[in-house]
């Protein structure tokens, strides 16, 4: 292991633009992914964290009765998801209203009749605050006798879900040609320094030495420039991230979101996916030179 180690470093020092050249394009092939990664993370979370404490509004129609407004609350209670259920009289709609509009609220006092309706505001239980059971759950209250109108950000709700959609695609493409290209780098620095070790690569093959005795101090430093430069990726990344975060937290509410770095698991993935592009790309020119 020693031996395999110092021939991995001398290589290293021989070889150094090569091998400086293929860190970097690792760096930056993680660099970007992790960008686009994170990117898709935080917007995930933050999709989540508007679906906390997002309501569907469910606006009746005028001459509702109490007992059929009762009746449609319980209907609503039997569609899965739902939790809790507030009745929100025109009066009281009105007065938020006037809450809403602040300073302005001198506005409302001139109107002749209240012009807002009776509402439900409903609550989807934390087991269900998710896309996937709110959409089905506002068509279904929309088709009850009774409702006028159902409203709970359906159109900006389902734009940002198919960008989030577009983003995790792009992650993909953008993953896989800087897959290609750091397998590229490293397969030619690794096929230049066989070149260059060629005469000695003989000599051990004639006094016996095994594939694996010839083989392991290659893969040893593909996995090396793999790892840094994966941790050069993530690290930029990381400090990228930071001097965002400190530049925006002068104007982020401390109750609202915050961004956030990769989770541990998966920037242990990432990692181990950048050690893997050494590996692969040692291997494809360990298998063409000494076949």
């Amino acid at each position: 292991m020693i031996y395999f180690i110092s021939r991995t470093l001398k290589d290293l020092r021989a070889n150094f633009f090569l091998n400086s050249v293929t860190v970097i394009t690792i760096a930056l092939a993680v660099l970007i992914f992790s960008a686009f990664t994170l990117l898709f993370v935080n917007a995930d979370a933050l999709l989540r964290f508007w679906l906390a404490d997002l309501r569907i509004m469910v606006y009746l129609k005028n001459g509702t009765t109490e007992a059929s407004i009762r009746e449609m609350q319980e209907k609503i209670r039997k569609i899965p998801g739902v939790g809790e259920i507030v009745f929100i009289p025109k009066a009281e709609a009105l007065e938020r209203f006037r809450k809403q509009l602040g300073p302005q609220a001198s506005l409302a006092d001139g109107l002749s009749r209240n012009p807002l309706p009776d509402a439900l505001e409903i609550q989807m239980d934390s087991a269900s605050q998710n896309w996937d059971a709110i959409e089905p759950a506002a068509e279904q209250i929309a088709a009850f006798p009774g409702v006028e109108d159902v409203e709970y950000g359906a159109q900006w709700l389902s734009k940002f879900i198919y960008i989030l959609h577009l983003f995790r695609l792009t992650a993909y493409a953008m993953g896989g040609l800087f897959f290609l290209a750091a397998v590229f780098f490293v397969a030619n620095t690794i096929r230049l320094v066989l070149y260059s070790r060629r005469e000695e690569i003989e000599i051990m093959r004639l006094v016996g030495a095994s594939d694996g005795f010839i083989k392991d101090p290659f893969y040893i430093q593909a996995l090396f420039m793999g790892m840094l430069g994966g941790l050069m990726g993530l690290g930029g990344l990381f400090c990228l991230l930071h001097f965002i975060v400190q530049s925006t937290g002068a104007w982020i509410p401390a109750d609202s979101f915050h961004l956030r770095f990769l989770p541990t698991q998966l920037a242990g993935v990432i990692l181990a996916g950048s050690m893997f592009v050494g590996w692969i790309g040692c291997f494809v020119s360990l298998r063409q030179f000494l076949k």
